[in-house]
């Protein structure tokens, strides 16, 4: 071959050689991608007409690319909202589930102690007239103390029901007692038989099992289901770290620079993504699902034997029950007394000529269940509860399962039946890495997201803690336990029906020993209620010979 030749043929190749890559193909259109773009509400003014050379890329493929730039930060801005907003939608469910039944159980509640306490007060109005609305204080601070228990005031239910009685002790001896006159001390010794003497029978004991038990499950069911709307509202609000926002913008806005704006993700390829960038709310389900557990269980307590408006609805008649027994044993109670306080004074001659009011001994009529207020928030509580089970068991596995819920959303993948025909983060094939396991330190190998499994988030780690301390709660009362104030007696330790005898064996009430007051001593002085009370076993036989004498001499 001549020479000349040859040089032609080298001439021609550094010719070739030397023309940019583009004038050999010729480049491709961006209309598609133009139009996509501007769907978003971005300004076409940043697209080209025609693919460019990539080097400019710091995410997507450097490739002829119809991304300049400024697309690609904005896309990659976009793909960082879009993800925020699929997370809250996706979570939408639990959220509001927990946001709309602690609305609704609060409300009823609430209206459940305001219906209980007017049908209280409507009862003992009718019953007792003026007597009642003279010490209608007393039942007031009951309420009031019951609900400042359930909004989560600092109140030690036991003794708050034992001081009611104790009050109501106090207030009846007087009533019963018109012809004495009886100073604080004085009734400060009478409350402190209130134990001792049972002048309320059996109803007391009943009715501070059922109540404490009922509340603290009340309590703590809604307090559940205020920590359940904050930790999902607070996880459903995320913060996609920045290598989460590049895979994030590489999934979804890459096709976009490739011109292939009609092409989704592949499904596996979706899910290692959202695993990746979901890693920590992942590691919070392991507690959610023991939390979840717990607020069943509690839940069936509600249903049963911890039943508050079983307990709630018929106060009105139990209190009335609790004050015929008083009225029956009224002379009884009042020898006890006077054995064990000392003589009281008498009152002055107008107050002493009166004996107890007729109107006080009035005995209260059965009561029509037709009468009682409507049920609390126009429904019942088995009716909630039911509802509320069901909610609670369908959230259970949530925050694992968002990766698979939000990858399964066909508008979000290209589905199963798609997996030659969709985006791997490089071209339109199959996805060939497999699928990483839940939780943070599974993704050290993640193929898409480059996440640090050394830092576990913070926040997360935050609310983990908080739903472990409510299961904490929720399992002490579903023993009838609150977790500010255990009780150490028996009556409260154990399951019980709800009807507050222990293993369905109620004890026998207090045998009194009928015995009338002793005659009145002017000179004697009030014992001081800090003085040793005498019970029956240790009254002297002279003692005994003076009462029985003075009952012939009354005969």
């Amino acid at each position: 071959m001549p020479s000349w030749i040859g040089a032609v043929i080298l001439s021609l190749s550094g010719l070739l050689l030397s023309l940019p890559a583009g004038a050999e193909v010729k480049a491709r259109s961006c209309g598609e991608v133009r139009q996509a773009y501007g769907a978003k509400g971005f300004s076409l003014a940043d697209i080209p007409y025609q693919e460019i050379a990539g080097e400019h890329l710091r995410i997507c493929p450097q490739e002829y690319t119809c991304c300049t730039t400024e697309m690609e930060d904005k896309l990659s801005q976009q793909s960082k909202l879009e993800f925020e907003n699929l997370v809250e939608e996706t979570s939408h469910f639990v959220r509001t589930t927990f946001v709309s039944r602690h609305k609704k159980f609060d409300e009823f509640f609430r209206e459940l102690l305001e219906n209980a306490e007017k049908s209280l007060n409507d009862m003992f109005v009718r019953t007792y007239g003026m007597l009642y609305m003279q010490n209608s204080e007393v039942f007031q601070d009951l309420f009031t103390e019951l609900k400042r228990y359930y909004t989560g005031g600092n109140v030690n239910l036991e003794e708050m029901l034992n001081d009611f009685w104790a009050r109501l002790l106090e207030r009846m001896f007087q009533l019963i007692n018109p012809q004495y006159h009886f100073s604080e001390d004085y009734l400060e010794c009478v409350s402190k038989y209130t134990d001792q003497l049972k002048p309320f029978g059996d109803v007391p004991r009943k009715l501070k099992i059922q109540v404490t038990r009922a509340f603290i499950a009340a309590r703590t069911f809604v307090q559940g289901l205020t920590v359940g709307r904050e930790v999902a509202n607070r996880v459903s609000k995320v913060s996609p770290t920045p290598g989460c926002i590049r895979a994030l913008m590489k999934m979804l806005y890459c096709p976009y620079c490739r011109g292939l704006p009609t092409v989704r993700p592949c499904k596996n390829y979706c899910l290692n993504v959202m695993k990746g960038c979901l890693a920590n709310q992942a590691d919070l389900d392991t507690e959610w699902n023991l939390f979840i557990d717990a607020m069943l269980l509690v839940a069936e307590r509600l249903e049963g034997p911890f039943n508050i408006e079983s307990v709630m609805d018929p106060i009105d008649v139990k209190i009335s029950e609790a004050i015929m027994n008083m009225q029956e044993n009224s002379m009884q109670v009042s020898a006890k007394v006077f054995q064990g306080c000392g003589q009281p004074k008498p009152a002055p001659a107008l107050r002493s000529a009166r004996s107890a009011p007729e109107n006080f001994n009035t005995r209260f009529r059965p009561y029509n269940p037709e009468e009682r207020p409507t049920t609390a928030a126009g429904t019942s509580l088995d009716r909630l509860v039911t509802d509320i089970k069901e909610k609670l068991k369908l959230s259970k596995k949530v925050w694992s399962a968002l990766p698979y819920t939000i990858c399964k959303d066909e508008s979000m993948t290209a589905g199963a039946a798609n997996e030659e025909e969709c985006w791997n983060g490089h071209s339109k094939a199959r996805y060939l890495p497999e699928i990483m396991n839940d939780g943070l330190t599974n993704q050290i190998n993640n193929p898409e997201v480059d996440v640090d499994i050394t830092r576990p988030d913070t926040f997360i780690r935050q609310q983990i803690m908080a739903l472990r301390v409510m299961t904490n709660k929720l399992k002490n009362a579903y023993n009838g336990n609150d977790v500010n104030f255990q009780d150490t007696s028996d009556e409260s330790s154990g399951s019980g029906s709800g009807s507050g005898c222990m293993d369905d064996v109620c004890p026998t009430e207090f045998e009194f020993v009928t015995t009338e007051a002793p005659a009145v001593d002017p000179d004697r002085r009030e014992v001081d209620s800090s003085a040793p009370q005498l019970g029956p076993s240790l009254l002297s036989g002279s003692l005994v010979c003076v009462v029985l004498a003075l009952q012939r001499l009354c005969r």
